[in-house]
């Protein structure tokens, strides 16, 4: 089964939009994400616990453990202070008394390191559980996120969120928990147990304590700021280099190289600097408790020693100091471990806030309640008085009137930036108008269901876009129950089965990420093969052929224009031989509709068509001379008796009357 298998939207993906280092901020409001303001220790920690709350199972067996354990480890030295009673002086050792003793002495050291064992078990249970929902959500989550959402912010900081950051809080209750039951357990446990033996002791530990609590939450405010600050430019800077390494061609092909290393340097200087004073605060908190709780143990020696030679102020035996000394150490204990994982436990509060910020994130408007299915679409789409922006004060589209018929081919050309792509966006709603209507069927888009409306339409787009997976599984990604047949019949119509079935395994060649080896032009046939096998009712082509040699695009061209009979297509075109025989031909320019009609109306009618069209065809070979010419140097094999140099200008970008581009200048020497 292919685990990239599409749950029914569009027949192929667009590519991904390239984000920024600087993370915008995913919720409401001017704050950055995870800002602690924005979620403080409380909130946090009330969510955590939410996430706890459907494994009580492990939660409870974790305390239950930690509870026995640490009776188990209280009464440890009540034996060996009674032991060390029963030693008066040399040669005075009651045996009889001391021999039970360490057999149950024995038995409680063994009794509490199972437990031990069973505590951190069901705990690296309940981390593990817990971050397992934690990742789910937050996948599920970005599957809900508006296609604008995903376009404006860096895709590393949002990986980073999903697996590191959750990674960082599983650490973190691991250790928080592992701390907390047996701490808690600790701390009681130890206090009753000194109650029982000496009440004036008790105070003297009791009273000495808040100086290191102060002390460690004191140290523990002033890094929060810190870690908080670690983790942000940490997903920054995965963001850069996921950003560079999926484009490593491009960096290489400008010789970027040495600002993509420069702009990374910058990021890990500063992520230096964040991290080590994040850490060096959070160093503090260790040696100031362990300093506080060491003059704790020193204050109940000395005390001690006061009560086992004069009595005051409490009468103790030698075994009775001993006790004590081991109850202020494990009553200290707790406050040392706690500090010690301070660092884990605020990196993983720091990760817990910007994971909540990506969840908190506004997500995709949802279908409205009465939402009908788009069932046995026919092909009628209107776009009626539409505007739309990409930012509120910035208009893109503006009074946008277009009315297609079922079966009409409509064609948009223009200069970049006009808006021709943006309006195959809004037709798939992967963004709402700000105004107007645009509807299909006669019913308005926002009536349907999304997934209903975007199986309605197939799209290619000139960026390509494959998973790791085998060729099969890429050609059915939009329609996953379809036979081999079928896939193989598609391919056949988008003439990609000749280079396939030359794979070493054929279908079932496993391809790499974005396509592992194969050319931007063999990447296109797959995705072309792909949109075929959905036999959808419109079709959408953005320069769907821009990356395939001008012979096969002209067999290509034929199989769209088989598969678009009968159909509604968009074509977005950047040549204009490509879309002379369309029903009606937009032309853009500012984000409007400055003249529409047919190939031959607008050559008479419209000087802006006019231009891209001469400008294209000005010593231009048109593609059926270049095929046919390709053709007979292929199939030529006589002896060269005269050169004949066909020079072809073929422009891939837009192309205006005030700017002309020309490209892939071919020479071919048929002999």
């Amino acid at each position: 089964m292919n685990p990239y298998t599409s749950s029914g939207s569009v027949a192929t993906m667009t590519a991904n939009v390239s984000g920024n280092d600087s993370l915008n901020d995913l919720g409401d409001g001017p704050r950055q994400p995870g800002d602690p303001e924005r979620y403080p220790v409380g909130a946090v920690t009330r969510r955590l616990l939410g996430y706890v709350r459907p494994h009580r199972v492990s939660f409870t067996a974790s305390f239950v453990s930690a509870a026995i354990s640490v009776i188990f480890q209280l009464y440890t030295p009540i034996l060996i202070g009674e032991g060390i009673d029963l030693i008066v002086a040399a040669g005075q050792v009651d045996f009889d008394a001391l021999l039970p003793l360490v057999t149950k002495l024995a038995i409680v050291v063994v009794g509490a390191a199972a437990f031990q064992w069973l505590q951190g078990y069901c705990v690296n249970r309940l981390s593990y559980e817990t971050v397992r929902d934690m990742r789910v959500e937050a996948s599920d989550k970005l599957s809900r996120m508006p296609l604008s959402f995903i376009d404006s912010h860096a895709h590393g900081d949002l990986m980073s969120r999903v697996v590191n950051d959750v990674d960082q809080v599983g650490d973190g209750l691991l250790q928080g928990f592992t701390q907390l039951f047996t701490g808690v357990i600790t701390i009681v446990g130890t206090l009753a147990f000194m109650l029982s033996i000496n009440l004036t002791m008790t105070l003297v530990v009791v009273l000495v304590t808040p100086l290191s609590i102060f002390a460690a939450g004191a140290i523990a405010k002033l890094s929060n700021k810190s870690f908080t600050a670690q983790q942000r430019i940490q997903g920054q800077l995965g963001g850069h280099i996921e950003e560079y390494v999926g484009e490593q061609k491009l960096v290489d092909a400008f010789a970027y190289g040495p600002n993509a290393q420069q702009r990374f340097d910058a990021l890990n200087a500063e992520l230096y600097t964040a991290g080590e004073r994040a850490q060096f605060m959070g160093s503090l908190s260790n040696p100031g408790t362990r300093f506080i709780n060491n003059i704790i143990y020193a204050v109940v020696a000395v005390i001690g020693c006061v009560g086992v030679i004069a009595g005051v102020p409490a009468a103790l035996t030698v075994g009775g100091v001993q006790i004590f000394l081991s109850y202020a150490n494990q009553y200290t204990k707790p406050f040392n471990e706690v500090t010690n994982v301070i660092t884990q436990i605020q990196t993983a509060y720091a990760s817990a806030r910007r994971m909540f910020a990506l969840l908190d994130a506004r997500e995709q408007e949802p279908d409205a309640a009465d939402a009908v299915e788009l069932a046995a679409p026919q092909g009628e789409v209107a776009f009626e008085h539409v505007d739309f922006s990409y930012v509120p004060d910035r208009k893109l589209l503006r009074d946008i009137c277009i009315e297609a018929k079922p079966g009409m081919r409509f064609a948009l050309v223009g200069p970049t930036g006009c808006g021709k792509t943006t309006l195959i966006n809004l037709l798939l709603r992967f963004y709402d108008i700000d105004a107007g209507r645009i509807a299909v069927d006669g019913k308005a888009s926002r009536d349907y269901t999304r997934s209903s409306l975007r199986r309605a339409f197939g799209m290619v787009l000139q960026d390509t876009w494959l998973f790791e997976g085998t060729v099969a599984e890429n050609i059915a990604y939009g329609c996953p129950d379809a036979t081999r047949e079928q896939v193989i019949e598609a391919a056949k119509r988008a003439h990609a089965h000749k280079f396939i079935v030359q794979l070493p395994g054929g279908y079932d060649t496993v391809i790499g990420e974005d396509g592992g080896t194969f050319s931007q032009g063999q990447k296109q046939l797959l995705c072309i093969a792909r949109v075929m096998l959905t036999d959808p009712a419109i079709l959408l082509l953005d320069e769907a052929t821009s990356s395939i040699d001008t012979r096969t695009e002209l067999q290509v061209q034929a199989a769209f224009d088989e598969l678009m009979a009968g159909r509604t297509s968009f074509v977005v075109a950047h040549r204009l031989s490509t879309i002379r025989n369309a029903d009606c031909i937009l032309v853009m320019r500012d984000g409007q509709i400055i003249e529409r009609g047919t190939h031959d109306e607008l050559l008479a009618t419209c000087d802006e068509y006019r231009s891209i069209y001469e400008s294209q065809t000005k010593n231009q070979t048109q593609p059926e001379e270049l095929a046919a010419a390709e053709q007979a140097a292929e199939s030529s094999t006589a002896e060269p008796s005269e050169t004949v140099t066909v020079t072809v200008t073929m422009p891939t970008a837009d192309t205006s009357a005030a700017d002309t581009n020309a490209a892939d200048t071919k020479e071919g020497e048929a002999r």
